[in-house]
């Protein structure tokens, strides 16, 4: 049964009988496909993370000092410690806009492992718990009370950083005893790499004096715009209102990133598709060939009693294993060099989220069918002309 005789075993032994040839094609789509695959990879992470980032936010507007817009990314999307600073009064003054629904505000302060902390380098989130509607659905489910005073949440990479195996292990943050007593699920933002507690330890840690912060400063302010209302219309109205802050769209958020993603992805395109218009001369050139040499073989074929159909199933036949093989290398090869590489490049090398099962499945398949389609396009000429050849005339050629 092994040996039966069928349209795909002969198109394996021809594809056998010129293992050089068979070969430098399964590279070249090889080749085409790993680009592709690293590429849609590199660039799907970041979108991904962004999108994440977004929709978890909580608010649709994020108001921060002037000039710290870019710092405020940083710390949502790359898990970087940053800080900064501006009035409390100005959560007053965001309230008064028009078209505001609610508001909360987070202050940030960045630990110094050895001055005054015994955690890693971690970034602090002091939030108000009347108020807060970001970190509150979190706490909800993972503490089902409020935060106390010296009590923290930590996210589920500062889990990590601190060395927490179980809740309640207590901690040094600027001169102060905390009791960490829960870890948040992962969220895919900066705030997986935080460590959070209740404004009301502020006045002991600037009493501490080991902050730089002062009273009645806060980092960031969050807002919900009203149902109906366009976000960047009132974003807007507060940057006009109000000279001291800068208001960013949930929407904008990563714009910077995204723009320079934009551009990388012009360079991935143009690169595939010279790649792949040079697949496709390769597929059409070695099939070419193909057809040449198999002239007076397909003649005998067809004049025993082979049809036209016959002698297009075999060649596609040969043109898909040749495609499915270099596919299949191209995706393990792209794959392999995204993971390898991906923390390289300094644009992902702090972002939280992975490409999800369902993302590289997909990223697989897109790498497969275009490898396919290459392969199919460029043999498509040289099998037409083998469809149309006439036996007896293919038979007499030398």
């Amino acid at each position: 049964m092994s040996n039966e005789f069928t349209l795909f075993t002969l198109a394996v032994k021809n594809l056998k009988r010129k293992p050089l040839r068979t070969g430098v094609l399964i590279i070249a789509i090889g080749l085409l496909v790993s680009a592709l695959v690293f590429a849609l990879s590199f660039t799907r992470r970041i979108d991904s993370s962004i999108k994440i980032t977004s929709d978890r936010l909580g608010a649709d507007l994020l108001i921060v000092p002037t000039g710290s817009r870019g710092a405020a990314e940083d710390v949502l999307l790359e898990n970087k410690v940053k800080s900064f600073y501006m009035d409390k009064n100005i959560l007053e003054r965001v309230k008064q806009i028009k078209g505001i629904d609610a508001v909360t505000y987070q202050t940030y302060l960045v630990t110094m492992s050895g001055l005054c902390c015994d955690v890693p380098e971690t970034m602090i989130i002091a939030f108000n718990q009347d108020t807060d509607f970001v970190i509150k659905p979190w706490l909800s489910k993972k503490l089902n009370r409020k935060l106390q005073k010296s009590e923290a949440i930590v996210g589920s990479e500062s889990a990590l950083n601190i060395g927490l195996g179980l809740t309640d292990v207590d901690s040094v943050l600027f001169g102060n005893v905390f009791k960490m007593v829960g870890v948040l699920d992962k969220t895919g933002t900066g705030f997986d790499t935080a460590v959070f507690i209740d404004e009301n330890n502020i006045d002991d840690i600037i009493q501490k004096g080991k902050s730089v912060i002062k009273p009645d400063q806060i980092s960031v302010i969050l807002a919900k715009v009203k149902k109906g209302l366009d976000p960047y219309k009132v974003a807007g109205d507060i940057e006009d209102s109000i000279v001291e802050v800068d208001a960013v769209a949930r929407k904008d958020i990563g714009k910077n990133i995204i723009n320079t993603l934009r551009d990388i992805n012009q360079i991935f395109f143009i690169t595939v598709i010279v790649a792949a218009i040079l697949s496709v001369f390769l597929t059409w050139t070695v099939f070419s060939a193909v057809a040449n040499e198999r002239a007076r073989e397909i003649g005998i074929m067809r004049a025993i009693g082979a049809k036209e159909s016959h002698v297009v199933t075999l060649f596609f036949l040969e043109v898909i294993v040749i495609s499915s093989i270099g596919s299949i290398f191209g995706i393990a090869g792209g794959t392999t060099l995204y993971v390898l590489l991906a923390k390289s490049f300094t644009i992902m090398k702090n972002i939280s989220t992975g490409l999800s099962g369902l993302e590289r499945v997909s990223i697989a398949l897109i790498g497969l069918f275009v490898g396919i389609g290459i392969c199919i396009a460029g043999a498509l000429m040289p099998i037409r002309r083998l469809k149309k050849m006439e036996p007896l005339l293919a038979i007499k050629e030398e």
